[in-house]
């Protein structure tokens, strides 16, 4: 298997499992509980909690609202981040590759030079990273400690080849709940809802399986809903934007919709998007202006993978295919949308930096989730940041490209 585009064997058996089931049909998992109908799909809000999920793939309509709004209402809700510099943080998806964002976060801080984030956005193992990111240096060590800690048999439970068929996933993910459970806790649930009464935004995603569409979380909004079920949700939706379909099972979130209760499949959040920070069709300008953000906002977006395809000559066997053929398409998507968030950022006027793991780091783990790995990457990000880290600002080489087609700068 090549070195740097390793694949653990969960995606080749979910394929598999995906072929043996339409063959049989012997699927027996946990029944449906009232999914939510297509129809009901724009209403559908969690109960006492409004306008905290958002579709992803479009601008929200009450950021239009509030950027209208008196600037005494604006000052009341967002005043800590107005008048000031912006720095954004994007963190991507990448399974036990987080820990190359884990460790360059802790380097970062060594370094002196990591600034406070006004909007922090996570995908899949990057939903996991970023509630620390967003609080700040003092839990640096809780992030170490979640990717230099744990192997795979800490993280899930492995079912047996008769219980894969005919459940829901290969794996039982309550482990992961409940190690999500213990680091983030109500202490620092109250810690992420302080941030956001000063208008700091932290944003998980996660893919809507039934509609086919990615979901941001405004996870602040929720931790200082007061309701007494925000905690549970916070750890639904982190261990729902990790849940890689068919290794690890939906995650149900109960919402409501016209006085009645449904439910909702989430999953991973890398099925549609592999990094994100906000919908495009969002006029982020505006949002600059009403702000009156201080000179040029910056972006930094954290890629847990590598820019580069690796070479791997594919065996004739349908796992190693399977393997290959996945692990393409979900390289060429991350790449995808990269691609977008950085012409956005040229369109809206954002300093734009990346990270991602070398391409000389050559290790490969054993397993899906390998603390010798781990550590090892978590070194590696921690080394490369602590001395101050080569950001990357044209990834694709479009600054000695023709500029006519970029917008006019104003």
């Amino acid at each position: 298997m090549g070195t740097r585009m390793f694949v653990d064997s969960w995606r080749t058996v979910v394929a598999i499992i995906a072929l043996v089931a339409l063959i049989q049909g012997c699927a027996s998992a946990p029944p449906r509980m009232n999914p939510l109908p297509a129809e009901l799909s724009e209403q559908a809000e969690i109960p006492g909690m409004p306008n905290v999920k958002l579709w992803a793939d479009r601008a929200p309509e009450h950021v239009e609202e509030w950027l209208k709004a008196p600037e005494e209402l604006l000052r009341t809700r967002l005043g800590g981040i107005m008048d000031r510099e912006h720095n954004y943080l994007a963190i991507s998806g990448g399974g036990s590759n987080g820990a190359f964002g884990a460790g360059l976060l802790n380097g970062w801080t060594e370094s002196g030079t990591r600034p406070e984030f006004t909007l922090v956005t996570g995908i899949s193992t990057g939903g996991l990273i970023a509630p620390f990111a967003f609080l700040g240096p003092e839990y640096d060590q809780k992030l170490k400690e979640i990717y230099t800690s744990f192997s795979t048999s800490d993280l899930i439970i492995e079912r047996s080849y008769v219980n894969i068929i005919r459940n829901d996933a290969i794996s039982d993910t309550a482990p992961l709940r409940a190690l999500i459970a213990k680091y983030v806790d109500e202490e620092m649930m109250q810690a992420i809802a302080e941030e956001r009464r000063k208008g700091r935004i932290l944003m998980i995603g996660t893919t809507n399986l039934d509609a086919a569409r990615p979901v941001m979380w405004n996870i602040g909004e929720i931790a200082r809903s007061g309701e007494p079920d925000a905690l549970d949700l916070i750890h639904d939706i982190m261990l729902a934007s990790a849940s890689i379909p068919g290794a690890f099972p939906p995650v149900r979130i109960e919402v409501e919709a016209n006085g009645k209760r449904y439910e909702e499949f989430h999953v991973d959040g890398g099925v549609t998007s592999q990094v994100f920070l906000y919908p495009l069709g969002l006029d982020w300008r505006k949002v600059e202006q009403r702000l009156n953000v201080q000179g040029k906002p910056r972006l930094f977006v954290i890629r847990n993978a590598y820019l580069e395809p690796d070479w791997e000559t594919v065996d004739t066997r349908l796992p190693p295919i399977l393997n290959r053929t996945i692990s393409s398409l979900i390289r060429t998507q991350g790449i995808g949308d990269l691609f977008r968030l950085y012409l956005g950022s040229l369109r809206d006027g954002i300093d734009f930096q990346l990270a991602s793991i070398p391409d000389d780091f050559d290790k490969v783990p054993a397993e899906p989730f390998d603390r010798e790995y781990m550590n090892a990457l978590f070194e590696r990000g921690r080394s490369m940041s602590k001395n101050g880290y080569p950001w990357v600002d044209d990834p694709y080489g479009l600054e000695s490209a023709s500029t006519d087609w970029r917008p006019d700068e104003e």
